[in-house]
């Protein structure tokens, strides 16, 4: 039986290196590898179905400099795992790009925050996940360098064909201290767009507790598997069972 919220194995890319911030301060990098197409293989390998690529190097600057990493990441899941890719996607003409790379799903976050019109025009080219990434409720933009002025309350009534929104709280992100619970059901409550949830996790329970969420979508996990807090397999089982 299909698990009622899909896992998301994270690759952040940063100059074609698999990496991790600590809550999304580019000063405090932490390198896990120089082969991001294996580490997405191995994580289809695992039975993921989705695999969560962020091009760090692009959120930061707009130049998407690791594109040619991404299609080869495509190609490599092929039919085995779809990809969710964000970082930098600020454009049609970006989300076509990505789209004809194979990619599944594009994430948009800063553009979408000044441009919600954007979504719905990006969303017919390929479907498209808004990212809502905050500070205590507030949106940060331009790789999580500013802060918006929106409000995350208020931001999820403004992107009617979002595929997803991947909701993450920055003070968590990289920092394995367990994800931020009752906010993300409160999300979940406030919009009928399917919910990942991004930040925080740490264990396979805080995996067990955030699948309790009634009608939670998925679950973005990155720094706990690289540094050996749980494989993949161990938490698809524990969705699969939840």
């Amino acid at each position: 039986m299909r698990p009622a919220a899909d896992l998301y194995p994270a690759i952040d890319v940063r100059g074609g290196r698999v990496v991790r911030l600590a809550k999304g301060d580019y000063g405090a990098e932490t390198v896990y590898g120089d082969d991001p197409v294996a580490v997405a293989a191995a994580f289809a390998a695992a039975g993921a179905r989705w695999v969560h690529v962020v091009d760090l190097d692009a959120a930061r600057s707009g130049d998407p400099v690791n594109r040619a990493v991404v299609g080869r990441i495509a190609t490599e899941l092929g039919a085995d795992a779809s990809l969710q890719n964000g970082g930098g996607v600020r454009t049609l003409d970006d989300a076509k790009a990505l789209a004809d790379l194979g990619v599944n799903r594009v994430v948009m976050g800063s553009a979408a925050v000044r441009q919600p019109e954007l979504v719905a025009e990006a969303s017919e080219i390929v479907p498209v996940a808004v990212g809502l990434d905050h500070r205590d409720g507030e949106l940060a933009v331009h790789g999580w360098t500013e802060g918006s002025g929106v409000r995350l309350d208020d931001a999820l009534g403004r992107f009617p064909t979002a595929a997803a929104f991947v909701i993450t709280d920055i003070s968590r992100d990289g920092m394995l201290v367990g994800p931020d619970v009752d906010g993300l059901a409160a999300a979940v409550a406030a919009t009928s767009v399917p919910v990942i949830a991004s930040g925080g996790v740490a264990s396979l329970d805080d995996i067990a507790t955030l699948a309790r969420i009634p009608g939670l979508g998925g679950i973005i996990t990155g720094k706990a598997v690289y540094e050996g807090r749980f494989t993949v397999a161990e938490a698809l089982a524990v969705l699969e069972a939840s």
